[in-house]
C-alpha cells in the first residue's frame, strides 16, 4: 500500500522534529517534507504533491491563515489539519482556519512535563485524524470498489407512533463546526423546539464556538449550563471536556453536565446525550448525525430508535468524514439520509409537520374513543 505523504508546517524546529517523529512512527505515513512557514510550504506543495498538511495557527512571515487561504485557491480538497494552542486566541485562529478551509486541528498538549507524554498525546489525536482526512484521497476506481462493498441497511422497521417532536439532538465532529454553521444559521427563528448539540471539542472552544454561531443564528446559541431550562429556538453546544444530558425537573427539561468516563474515547460524547434524549422524550425526539470521524452516536441512534424518535443523517458526498453517519446508516439506524445543504430545510419541514392537528377524517372517530 503507497504510505500516505505529509508535509509539516511549523516555524518551531522542536515540533517540526516532534511532529516528524510521531508520523514517521507509523508504517501507513510518509513525511514527505517540511517547511517553516507559509510561503516556503506553498513552494513546496507543488514539489511533493502530499496527501495531506499539517500547518501551524501562527507563524512569520505568512500566517496559517493566509497559508490556507493560498492553499484553497489551487488545491480546494488538499485535507489540512491544523496545530493549534489550548488559548483563547488559539481557538479563535482556529475557528476562522476551519471556516476558512481547514479540514481539522489538533491542539498542542500544554504542561505535560514529558516528551514522551507530549508524543503520546499527539500520536493518540493526530495519526486516526490523517488516516481517515486522506481516505477520501482514494482513487474513483479503488473508491467504487468500496462503496459498492458497502452495505447499508435500511431502516429498521419497527412499530413507531407519529409523534410530535418536540427536541432536536445534534451530534458531529471532525467537519463539525462548518456544518453546524450552514445548518444552524438556516433554522428560522422560531422553531418551535429546543436544540441539544455536542460537537467534539475542547474546553473553551465550545465556547467560543457557541458565540460564533450565536452572532450568525436567527436561533439563539449557547454553551450548555447546568440546570439551564430548555426553551424553543435555543440551541445549546455541550461544553469541552463535560458529557450533557437532557433531565426532567417537574414540568420543565432542563440540562446537566457531568465529568463521568468517556465513551468512544469522547467527552462530550454524542451517545450520552443521545441517550438521555431518548429516554425523556422517547418518540418525540429527531437526533441528527452529522459528519464525523469514528462511531459516536451510533448506539445513541439505536436508543432514540427503539424508543420510536427518528434519526436523519448527512449523506456520504457532503461529508469531511463519513464516520459517524456512514455507520450509523449502515448499522440500520437512519430514517433518511441528507445533503448537508438540504439538512436544515427537512429538519424543520418535519419537525413543524409533527406538530400540526391531525385533520378529521368525516365518518372516524378517534383510535380511543368508544
Amino acid at each position: 500500500m503507497t504510505p500516505i505523504r505529509i508535509l509539516v508546517v511549523d516555524d518551531s524546529v522542536v515540533i517540526r522534529k516532534v511532529l516528524c517523529d510521531v508520523l514517521s512512527s507509523d508504517p501507513d505515513i510518509e513525511v514527505a517534507g517540511t517547511a517553516s512557514d507559509g510561503r516556503l510550504a506553498l513552494a513546496k506543495i507543488a514539489q511533493l504533491t502530499p496527501d495531506l498538511i499539517t500547518l501551524d495557527v501562527e507563524m512569520p512571515n505568512m500566517s496559517g491563515l493566509e497559508t490556507i487561504a493560498e492553499i484553497r485557491k489551487l488545491h480546494p480538497m488538499l485535507p489540512i489539519i491544523m496545530f493549534s494552542t489550548l488559548t483563547e486566541r488559539g481557538a479563535s485562529t482556529t475557528l476562522d482556519a476551519l471556516a476558512l478551509g481547514a479540514s481539522d486541528y489538533v491542539a498542542k498538549p500544554s504542561n505535560t512535563g514529558s516528551l514522551d507524554v507530549t508524543m503520546s498525546r499527539i500520536k493518540q489525536e493526530l495519526l486516526p485524524k490523517v488516516k481517515a482526512l486522506c481516505g477520501r484521497r482514494l482513487s474513483d476506481k479503488v473508491r467504487a470498489k468500496s462503496i459498492l462493498k458497502r452495505t447499508i441497511v435500511p431502516a429498521l422497521r419497527m412499530p413507531r407512533s407519529a409523534a410530535r417532536i418536540d427536541i432536536l439532538a445534534i451530534g458531529t465532529s471532525t467537519g463539525g463546526p462548518n456544518a453546524l454553521a450552514e445548518v444552524l444559521p438556516a433554522i428560522p427563528a422560531d422553531f418551535p423546539v429546543p436544540i441539544v448539540i455536542v460537537q467534539h471539542m475542547p474546553p473553551l472552544f465550545t465556547r467560543m464556538l457557541a458565540e460564533r454561531l450565536n452572532k450568525q443564528c436567527a436561533i439563539r446559541v449557547h454553551e450548555g449550563e447546568p440546570e439551564k431550562t430548555l426553551e424553543p429556538g435555543h440551541a445549546w453546544i455541550a461544553p469541552g471536556d463535560y458529557h450533557m444530558i437532557v433531565v426532567r425537573h417537574g414540568t420543565a427539561m432542563q440540562l446537566a453536565i457531568n465529568q463521568e468516563p468517556q465513551e468512544n474515547s469522547c467527552r462530550p460524547a454524542v451517545d450520552v446525550l443521545f441517550r438521555s434524549v431518548a429516554s425523556v422524550f422517547g418518540p418525540n425526539a429527531l437526533a441528527v448525525v452529522l459528519t464525523g470521524m469514528g462511531s459516536d452516536g451510533v448506539l445513541g441512534s439505536q436508543f432514540v430508535r427503539e424508543r420510536g424518535g427518528h434519526v436523519y443523517v448527512q449523506d456520504e458526498a457532503t461529508s469531511v468524514v463519513w464516520g459517524m453517519p456512514g455507520q450509523t446508516a449502515a448499522a440500520g439506524w437512519a430514517d433518511s439520509i441528507f445533503p448537508l445543504q438540504s439538512m436544515a430545510g427537512e429538519i424543520d419541514r418535519h419537525v413543524r409537520a409533527s406538530r400540526q392537528s391531525p385533520i378529521p377524517v368525516p365518518g372516524l372517530l378517534p383510535s380511543n374513543s368508544s
